[in-house]
């Protein structure tokens, strides 16, 4: 039995599918986010218990930490997403002004390009007739070829706030026992966040080749060995000071 398919292979679906053109992918906004916001989040909890503080303070701190370092991550997402469409844009303009100036160099580079793929003869000919006759086809295939840029354009709003909505989603996590006073917060806290490690991961394989399992362990082994080295610094200053 033939396996199943993700989207139909009719006609009309590949022509609706097409029409909408790529489409811009936030996960890694998600997933970075979300790993970041319960990593360091967490981190600041296990500082502040490895240094004795009181459970107002661990609140304290952690509310702080994650507002601010949230706010800090969207920021940063959105002036290198913004940045990268810049400069997408600026290549753009360049190899407009290169095929104008110079349309049978930049034919020559399309003839290249598809003579490394293994089109010889007639057939690199015809392909380089075919995308050269097409003036955005041939830019866009210079920009995917030569630079390796898609054509899918990330919005810096978007990007911005799919990373703090997950920063801000997953590191409260490690708060909330504080929040609530709910007893053992420290135990249920870091229950709450090893859990949340391994969603996080599991849930991150979807999208990759790799087992879930693994995936999970991954993250779980970074976010737990960060709390680990926090804790342990807090607790050697507080001894110190």
């Amino acid at each position: 039995m033939a396996p199943e398919l993700e989207h139909s292979h009719e006609p009309d679906a590949i022509a609706a599918r097409l029409a909408e053109g790529p489409k811009p992918n936030y996960l890694p906004d998600a997933v970075y986010g979300a790993i970041d916001g319960t990593v360091t989040t967490f981190a600041v909890v296990a500082g502040a218990i490895g240094a004795d503080l009181s459970p107002r303070v661990v609140l304290i701190l952690g509310a702080a930490n994650l507002l601010a370092d949230g706010f800090s991550m969207a920021c940063g997402n959105f002036a290198g997403t913004r940045a990268a469409r810049e400069y997408y844009a600026h290549l753009r303009e360049r190899e407009e002004r290169h095929i104008t100036a110079d349309p049978d160099g930049e034919r020559n580079e399309i003839r290249e390009i598809y003579r490394a793929k293994g089109f010889t003869d007639t057939a690199l000919e015809t392909i380089t007739r075919l995308i050269t006759s097409r003036h955005e086809v041939w830019i866009d295939t210079m920009m995917v070829e030569e630079y390796g840029l898609s054509a899918a354009h990330r919005s810096p709003w978007q990007a911005a706030a799919t990373t703090f909505t997950a920063f801000a989603a997953a590191g409260s996590l490690p708060l909330l026992p504080f929040v609530f006073a709910v007893p053992h917060a420290t135990a249920v806290s870091t229950v709450a966040t090893g859990v949340a490690f391994l969603l996080i991961g599991s849930a991150k394989s979807r999208w990759s080749a790799r087992p879930w399992w693994r995936s999970a362990l991954e993250t779980f082994a970074i976010g737990m060995g960060a709390a680990i080295v926090a804790f342990i610094v807090g607790y050697l200053v507080e001894k110190i000071v």
